[in-house]
């Protein structure tokens, strides 16, 4: 119970400075405008507000107002075989379940083994897939956007806003959402890889690369540009990547149908093999050639996790 109380006052304290950190560089710019003109400001701080409530505040009503699928290790089996029950309904209206599925579900409905079978079998199939192509596409989305603007201030927001709406999608997705505290772990996620999505504008890229190679983008500031770009973008569609597949993870984790060594395993080959396609088609935006030199470590660890 301690340990749940510490969880939940790190969920509020981080969705707190969230919006502190909103609604200070909000501030900030409409400080900027009022020396334009006073009615400028008003109108942004209006815009700002709608802007909020749909990028910060209506994802977290839907994810927090979600039902939670978690089974208690504690619970005798016809509360279980209850909860699997109320789970296998929830999933009955889902749209993207195909006919096959929901006949599964329907004809396993009056077995409690045979159900939660059917439903670890729906969720590691069906679910899944549709949550990966979730992750990807917002993965994408944050490495175009945060490669593009290289303003720290505006690709932390960016990096909050898309990876709250991941959160989520998955949650509409699913039906369901991970626990409370669960939930504040993933918010600390969040907070931290906007953070980190902040300080990787000012990253020396050239240090990080071998001497001939440091050199060549010194002599071409263009070049050292782009890259700083692409490699502060890659950063932020990785660390989007991880929220979604911990996300995601949490909610394997919670409803117990599959052990913790199962779905480590998974999260970790799953975010690998995502990479190489985050890459190519968030960097389609850019010159041909540059998705496959930068893809190309991620497809080398794909290989080597389908491998292992």
């Amino acid at each position: 119970m301690v340990r749940k109380r510490f969880w939940y006052l790190i969920g509020i304290g981080v969705v707190i400075l969230i919006f502190i950190i909103f609604i200070s560089n909000v501030m900030n710019v409409g400080l900027k405008l009022r020396e334009i003109h006073e009615y400028l400001e008003y109108g942004f701080y209006a815009l700002a507000t709608i802007l909020m409530y749909f990028l910060i505040l209506n994802p977290l009503r839907v994810i927090l107002f979600a039902p939670t699928f978690s089974i208690d290790a504690l619970l005798d089996d016809s509360k279980k075989y209850r909860l699997y029950k109320d789970a296998a309904k929830v999933l009955l209206t889902n749209e993207h379940l195909t006919d096959e599925d929901k006949t599964l579900i329907t004809d396993s409905y009056k077995d409690k083994e045979k159900l939660k079978e059917s439903l670890s079998t729906i969720f590691n199939t069906t679910i899944k897939e549709e949550m990966n192509k979730l992750i990807i596409k917002n993965s994408e989305t944050v490495l175009v956007s945060t490669a593009l603007s290289q303003n720290g201030n505006l690709d932390m927001l960016s990096v909050i806003a898309i990876n709250l709406k991941m959160i989520k999608e998955i949650v509409q997705l699913s039906g369901f959402r991970p626990t409370y505290p669960n939930l504040a772990k993933l918010s600390l996620n969040v907070l931290v890889t906007s953070i980190i999505a902040e300080g990787l504008d000012d990253l020396e890229v050239s240090e990080l690369l071998p001497n001939k190679i440091s050199e060549t983008m010194t002599d071409l500031p263009f070049l050292k540009t782009i890259s700083s770009s692409i490699l502060s973008g890659i950063a932020n569609g990785m660390l989007t990547c991880r929220v979604g597949v911990v996300t995601r993870t949490y909610l394997f984790r919670d409803n117990k149908l599959l052990n913790k060594k199962q779905i480590r395993r998974m999260a970790y080959k799953e975010s690998i093999k995502m990479m190489p396609i985050i890459v190519a088609g968030g960097l389609s935006v850019f010159p041909k050639g540059v998705a496959a030199i930068f893809g190309k470590p991620f497809k080398k660890r794909a290989k080597k996790a389908d491998k292992e």
